[in-house]
């Protein structure tokens, strides 16, 4: 496989993941996408918040390419979490957009940017602090299917949609209360 080759591969998957998380947005009201629904906080509009942030600053700031995009000054301890959720002042397209835009810088960066050019993380100890491309944006790519996974969940409890796209949910064709009431017997012999 060329590096070509690769990069196109690696961004196939990437954008995918991208869409799957924007699509656990649709049709929810500004309250379910800002609110926390686990006990860290987790929140559906705070992951494509974070995310933007992920993709800026390791395939843009890592390497030296300007953005222009704000980001969460993380450095202050009250706002050590600041880019895990939407605050009152930044509206839900406000974040979209900006991990829209986010796409472009990181994707232009990856094109071209050789895999193995050498970049800086400013934010990791010196001396883990440089990585190639194509180590940064495998990592890009785990931390947004991580993320993409937790949105699905909570998605699924908010309202039961579940999978990967609206065209395809990747879910097998079961009966999902008998499945569920299936496995919770299953468990119950286990309790202690």
């Amino acid at each position: 496989m060329t590096d070509t080759e690769l990069k196109n591969d690696l961004l196939h998957y990437l954008q995918e993941a991208r869409d799957a998380l924007l699509w656990k947005l649709d049709g929810l009201s500004d309250y379910d996408v800002r609110r926390p629904l686990t006990p860290t906080g987790t929140n559906l509009l705070g992951l494509l918040k974070h995310l933007a942030a992920v993709e800026l600053g390791y395939l843009c700031d890592t390497f030296g390419r300007a953005h222009g995009e704000p980001l969460p000054d993380l450095k202050d301890a009250q706002d050590a979490n600041a880019d895990m959720f939407a605050a009152t002042d930044e509206s839900r397209e406000e974040i979209i957009e900006r991990y829209r835009r986010a796409w472009t810088h990181a994707d232009a960066s990856v094109v071209e940017l050789p895999l193995d050019a050498v970049g800086t993380v400013p934010w990791w100890p010196k001396e883990r602090g440089q990585v190639t491309l194509q180590h940064v944006l495998v990592r890009v790519l785990a931390d947004t299917q991580r993320h993409t996974g937790q949105a699905d969940i909570l998605r699924e409890g908010l309202d039961g949609q579940a999978g990967c796209r609206p065209d395809n949910d990747s879910l097998p064709p079961l009966e999902w209360k008998q499945y569920h009431a299936q496995l919770e017997e299953i468990a119950a012999r286990f309790k202690g």
